[in-house]
């Protein structure tokens, strides 16, 4: 079986000024990414909690506030590429957008060839840097491709839900190390989300069910008992799996 088809890139696209949002939505669509659109902070922010964004595009001028503060409020949660589009072409505005957690800053006016290739670069950095510097991590019968955005058990492609994806994700980026609940909860679900707990219990079943040998006996998605999940990057049976420190939970 071959793997799933890689799953689109969205793109969340910040600015005030309509025209130019509308250009820049179109393009970014004709080359295959999805794109949300907001016109000040607060439905930014609204977007940013609702919807798995794998990068952000932004404005700095905005109605109701800057974007820098927005730059800010998003490092508090998460790692994916910024990249700012402002008029602002002075020295100390660059510097403040890059301070704040920018990845990168394009001065409008801009060509969209080097808007495309920039996103480009931004989104081969954000898979290159996770892993260890991998796109791939191989753990037992898994095969994850965070690049492709597709599993494979056994060499056979998984289908899973967006959403299960989303928390196999979070935990491929840190494979090997336990990572807190709220943390999940912030990655997956977004900032607004973290009193609802049970959506990982909910959500780490299915995956045991599509990727475990035996979902009951967890060999490579485990529990660890008040502080979060963690997915083993040993085989099953070597360390961290059968009498390793992993504590399998349902």
């Amino acid at each position: 079986m071959t793997p799933l088809p890689p799953r689109p890139v969205h793109v969340l696209l910040v600015d005030d000024d309509e025209p130019v949002r509308r250009m820049l939505a179109g393009s970014l669509q004709a080359e295959g990414y999805v794109v949300h659109e907001a016109g000040d902070l607060r439905g930014a922010e609204a977007l940013a909690a609702a919807r798995r964004i794998d990068l952000y595009l932004l404005d700095l001028g905005l109605p109701d506030g800057d974007g820098v503060d927005l730059i800010r409020r998003l490092r508090q949660w998460t790692q994916r590429p910024v990249l700012v589009l402002s008029a602002r072409s002075v020295e100390k505005a660059k510097v403040q957008a890059l301070d704040a957690g920018a990845d990168d800053y394009l001065v409008k006016p801009f060509g969209l060839a080097e808007l495309h290739a920039r996103l480009r670069v931004q989104l081969r950095h954000a898979a290159q840097t996770s892993l260890a510097g991998a796109a791939t991590l191989q753990t037992g019968a898994l095969h994850i491709d965070l690049e492709a955005r597709s599993v494979l058990r056994d060499g056979r492609a998984v289908r899973l839900t967006a959403t299960e994806w989303r928390l196999l994700e979070a935990l491929a980026r840190r494979a090997g190390r336990v990572v807190g609940a709220s943390q999940l909860l912030r990655d997956v679900w977004g900032p607004g989300s973290l009193e609802q707990g049970h959506y990982l219990r909910i959500y780490m079943r299915q995956l045991r069910r599509k990727l475990e040998a035996d979902p009951a006996r967890p060999q490579l998605l485990l529990t660890e008992a008040g502080l979060g999940y963690r997915l083993l990057t040993a085989p099953a049976g070597g360390p961290g799996g059968p009498g390793g420190t992993g504590t399998p939970r349902p």
